[in-house]
């Protein structure tokens, strides 16, 4: 039974790691992690609701970003969010064919959801321009070099169906400073990793291991028992070992 439950919380595990959190309820962001936080990798993909100003000047757009079989653009934006002594989170407002279609970045207050997403390029494409607003990926390395403050270790991408409060609704963007954008595509969704849950599935193992083990010493000690009663209904002396090894039958 033990090593059922424990195969059972595997599976329940694994399942929870591959959840799509993309359609939860959106939460505040500070629910999910803070501005010195590594990424939050349960988190990944959960909606949140991030308040602050928008920091035109850090505006970025990166490149090779596909919408529909079209090569095009991100269009990204830090956020100052509310409270966090001016850090900020990327915004990736939305997707465009071509850079000379991009609205000009907002500015202002602003109030939006979107969906967490972990930073890209650990091992990535190189910057080869970082004099340019133009990025290869999504790097906090890279985009840190066009604001003057410190960024989440995230971005998130703008909900495309969803207001804050207001959540499923619409077809298209609702969210502030995505005007002249189509939503972007989320990229990264959650995955199972090789070893998610992998101790309640080796305690599932050690517990079929000593279930087995068990049913063999209580079968072995009935055998001998049951030996043992016939022996003695039939007035057999039970066999003898000796030093060497060799059995004297009495």
């Amino acid at each position: 039974w033990l090593g059922m439950w424990q195969y059972h919380a595997w599976e329940e595990r694994r399942a929870a790691a591959a959840v799509d959190l993309t359609t939860k309820e959106p939460v505040p962001l500070a629910a999910t992690m803070g501005p010195d936080d590594p990424f939050p990798g349960n988190h990944l993909g959960q909606p949140v609701v991030v308040g602050g100003t928008w920091v035109p000047a850090g505006t970025v757009y990166v490149s090779g970003r596909e919408h529909e079989g079209v090569d095009g653009y991100w269009a990204v934006t830090p956020l100052a969010v509310d409270g966090q002594d001016g850090s900020a989170m990327l915004v990736v407002r939305g997707w465009s064919a071509s850079l000379d279609t991009i609205p000009a970045p907002p500015t202002g207050r602003a109030e939006l959801v979107g969906f967490l997403q972990p930073p890209e390029g650990a091992t990535g494409l190189p910057d080869e321009d970082p004099t340019d607003d133009l990025l290869p990926q999504l790097r906090i390395a890279d985009a840190i070099q066009h604001v003057d403050q410190d960024l989440y270790g995230a971005y998130v991408v703008v909900a495309d169906k969803v207001a804050p409060g207001d959540w499923p609704v619409g077809d298209r963007a609702v969210n502030p400073g995505t005007a002249g954008l189509v939503a972007a595509d989320l990229d990264q969704q959650p995955d199972v990793g090789r070893f998610t849950a992998l101790r309640n599935l080796l305690y599932a193992f050690q517990w079929w291991v000593f279930g087995g083990f068990a049913a063999f010493v209580w079968w072995r000690f009935m055998v001998d028992s049951l030996a043992a009663q016939v022996a003695a209904a039939y007035g057999v002396d039970e066999p003898q070992p000796v030093d060497d090894g060799v059995v004297i039958e009495g």
